[in-house]
This record gives C-alpha cells, sequence and structure tokens, in this order.
C-alpha cells in the first residue's frame, strides 16, 4: 500500500519552518512545571502533528501529580482521546471512533475548554482539520465548572510521553505548532484557515499575535539549540530530553516530506521503522523491502541512502505501486516494474543482474536520482558526488516510490528525503532551496515533498 502526499500547495501563505521529530527508541520527551495556577475551566491546546507509528499507543502530553493526570493520546487502534483524574474518578474520560493511521499526512487538533458552559457537548470542544468532531467512542463530559487537572500550580506537563510512574510510554511523531492559550476557549480560525485555490485543505495561521496569558506557551521548534524554546513571549521553556538538533525537521504541516511507509507490510512485518520513519531495522534473514509514503509519476526526483550494517546485500532503488512486490515476498530488481542497486554493485530489473564494478560500504552516503520527464526515463545512482550508474526505467504503470532492500538480520538504512534522520553537514539543497543533502542536488531534481509537487509533481 502506498499512500500519497497530502496538503500539496505550493503557496501556503504562512509557512511552519519546523518540526520537532520524537522517536520513542530514544526515549525522547520536552518536559516543563508550571510555576503558578491558571484558569483551569477555561482554555485552549491547538497543535499540528504527524503520526509515525501507527501499531500501538501515543501518550503525546501528559500532566501528572502524585495520583492526579491529564492526557492526551491515541490508543491502540490510533483513536484519539482525553481523560482527567482527578486522584479518586475520572472528570471527564472522551475519545473518537476515528482513527489516525496514515503516516503521510499531518493533522491539525485543536482542543478548547469550557467547563462553565451549561450543556455538557460544549465543554469540551475537538476541532481536526478545522471542523468540529462531535465525541463518538467514550463521552463522559466534565460536570459543569468542573476544575481539570491540567494549569495547576506545581504541574508537570510533558510532551513525548507518558508522565508520572508510567514513563516508558514514549510518542512517535513529528509535532507542530504547539500552543497552549490559558483563559480562552478559541475556535479553529484562531490558528489555521482553509485554503482559497484549495478549499477542502486547511493549513496554518501565524499565531505568535494570541494572547497566551499566564503558562500559555507557543513552542514552534525553531532554535535547534533551544528546541523546548517558548516564543510566546511568557518564556515558559520547556526542558529537553534526549533530543537534539539532529531531531529538528523541516518537515512540516505546510511541506510535507516523503518517509518510508510503515503500513507497507509485504514482508511479514519484519521491518521496525524509527527515527521518524527514516530509519529501517531488518529483523530476520528473509528478503523483505521499503517503500516511500509518495509516490510519481512525473517529474526528477532525488534522494540519499545509507546502510548502516549488511555487507552486499542492502539495496536502493524504486517500485511501482502496482508491483507484486507489494504484496508478495522477493527482492527488489527481481520483478519488471521494480530497480535496484545492490550495496556489492549489482545492478538489479527483473532478476536479471549486471555489475557495474563500483561497490561501496557501510555507512556511504549514496544518491539516487529518478527522470520520469524525459522521453527517455532513468535512474541514476550517485556516490561521494560522482554518478557511477545509470539505466533506463520503464514508464511506471501507476507510479514510483523509492524503496529500500534488505536480506540479511539487523540490516539498518537511514534514508534522507531533505530532512534527514541523521547529522548532515552537506548543506546542499535543491533548486527551491529544499532539503541538507551530502551531495550536491543534480540540476533539474528535487527533494520528494508537497511543495515541490504541486509544481513538477
Amino acid at each position: 500500500m502506498i499512500i500519497l502526499g497530502t496538503n500539496s500547495i505550493k503557496d501556503t501563505g504562512y509557512d511552519v519552518a519546523n518540526s520537532l521529530r520524537f522517536n520513542t527508541g530514544s526515549s525522547d520527551y520536552i518536559v516543563r512545571t508550571f510555576g503558578s495556577g491558571g484558569d483551569r475551566k477555561t482554555f485552549t491546546f491547538s497543535w499540528w502533528i504527524k503520526r509515525v507509528g501507527v501499531g500501538g499507543s501515543d501518550y503525546f502530553i501528559s500532566g501528572m501529580s502524585g495520583s492526579s493526570e491529564f492526557n492526551m493520546f491515541f490508543d491502540s487502534s490510533g483513536r484519539f482521546g482525553i481523560d482527567d483524574f482527578n486522584g479518586s474518578a475520572y472528570g471527564f474520560q472522551l475519545r473518537t471512533n476515528r482513527v489516525f493511521r496514515d503516516p503521510s499526512a499531518w493533522y491539525h487538533f485543536v482542543l478548547a475548554f469550557d467547563t462553565t458552559q451549561g450543556t455538557s457537548t460544549n465543554r469540551i470542544k475537538l476541532y481536526i482539520n478545522g471542523t468540529q468532531y462531535t465525541w463518538d467512542n467514550q463521552t463522559t463530559y466534565p460536570s459543569q465548572n468542573y476544575d481539570t487537572q491540567a494549569n495547576v500550580n506545581g504541574r508537570v506537563l510533558e510532551i513525548g510521553r507518558l508522565g508520572g510512574s508510567y514513563n516508558t510510554a514514549y510518542a512517535d511523531m513529528y509535532l507542530a505548532e504547539m500552543v497552549f492559550v490559558n483563559g480562552s476557549a478559541l475556535a479553529p480560525t484562531d490558528f489555521g484557515e482553509f485554503d482559497s485555490d484549495s478549499p477542502t485543505i486547511w493549513k496554518p495561521i501565524d499565531v505568535s499575535g494570541l494572547t497566551f496569558s499566564t503558562n500559555g506557551f507557543y513552542l514552534d521548534f525553531e532554535d535547534s539549540s533551544a528546541l523546548g524554546n517558548d516564543v510566546s513571549g511568557n518564556n515558559n521553556d520547556f526542558t529537553v530530553n534526549n533530543l537534539t538538533a539532529i531531531d529538528q525537521s523541516t518537515d512540516t504541516c505546510t511541506n510535507n516530506f516523503a518517509t518510508m511507509n510503515p503500513l507497507f507490510k509485504a514482508d511479514g512485518s519484519q521491518i521496525a521503522y524509527s527515527e521518524g520513519n527514516l530509519k529501517t531495522t531488518a529483523s530476520n534473514e528473509s528478503q523483505k523491502n521499503a517503500v516511500s509514503t509518495i509516490a510519481v509519476t512525473s517529474g526528477k526526483w532525488y534522494c540519499e541512502m545509507v546502510s548502516r550494517t549488511g555487507t552486499n546485500y542492502p539495496g536502493f532503488g524504486i517500485m511501482d505501486t502496482g508491483s507484486t512486490l507489494q504484496t508478495s515476498l522477493s527482492y527488489l530488481g527481481s520483478t519488471a516494474d521494480s530497480y535496484c542497486m545492490f550495496q556489492g554493485g549489482l545492478d538489479y530489473n527483473n532478476g536479471s543482474e549486471n555489475d557495474i564494478g563500483t561497490s561501496w560500504g557501510e555507512n556511504v552516503i549514496m544518491g539516487i536520482a529518478i527522470d520520469l520527464d524525459s522521453s527517455t526515463k532513468t535512474i541514476k545512482y550517485y556516490k561521494a558526488g560522482s554518478e557511477i550508474h545509470s539505466r533506463t526505467i520503464s514508464t511506471p504503470a501507476n507510479g514510483y516510490a523509492f524503496a529500500v532492500s534488505h536480506r540479511t538480520n539487523g540490516t539498518i538504512t537511514e534514508i534522507n528525503f531533505g530532512s534527514p534522520p541523521y547529522s548532515e553537514s552537506g548543506g546542499n539543497s535543491d533548486g527551491n532551496g529544499f532539503g541538507n543533502f551530502s551531495m550536491s542536488v543534480p540540476s533539474g531534481y528535487y527533494a520528494l515533498n508537497t511543495k515541490n509537487l504541486a509544481e513538477f509533481g
């Protein structure tokens, strides 16, 4: 299964520069302690999120103190929920039937709290991508004038994990434009708007002019040396744990980059995905593949890949979305609609082997460029800034996704579509200024993201 990219508009008006990439395997989170009490009845949370882990629970905002707690989470089915426990009973428990399991999509959430409202269903309003959503799974609303466990003096608020004694539950996600406004139950239009030319696409607006009030904060993740920096003017900064400049990403709600696709299960689920779905690790000795979330039928596209372990067997290339490799287990390049260059220097297509005479070892960054616009369509491979091989490819029947192939147990590959999961000092971008690549991007080729897709895809 291939998921095509979302929010494909070139001009988004207000552009979000950065997100923060959380990885459960690295125990990433940010935390702050409220230094004073605020309004516990009326407040608003707003955030943009791109989920990475789609098979487990994600407790991504958690406020705990003793036996009381306030949590926001996605359950193991992908449903969004919130709960509040006052130490003896739940003040509210709300959950959606809608699931959020698209690893290629950015979602915008607004939670507007006002427990002074006389109608119970008006006390906690949920908006998803600009539209109000009616809670339809668990629907235990707070009583009128209920004091939530949020905004309490001394409360520890953690983003990226479930707090308290349960602090082994970490979130996999990209998070952008994280906002907390104290004292006001705001509407989604305070944070976003529908695009005038593409009215089904919801996009962010500048929120810096909001009144955040006591304990309010705005995290834009733009300072790589202080990723927990609050830019609301309140200086309610968060302490960063196990997050570094590498975790600052340019994959955002206004420019959505390709990642690898954890929903691709032809391998029998024998690949582990991490680092924002940009790192793949094989867990047995059989052949298995991983593919990108975005597939293309036109344009010229570039990415870089590196193998960390697995001599000779790791391979990089492309696969048609209609390939039998989508449902059957075989190596990349074993079919007519897939192409692969293995680390040992073997070029494969339709099961035919071609030794190009150039190999590479672990930790060597390789470039891949595909040209789907020229009359003769090609895939080219690069090493150390030089082209080492080029071959003709067929016109895709459905669309080509970038792909990696594994065979040896423990094989690790990392993929850079422009926002690398590893430290990259190359600083090379495409002609539109997108990406941080090791090698110079070939002229006329572009990073695979939605702004470039809107122009060239």
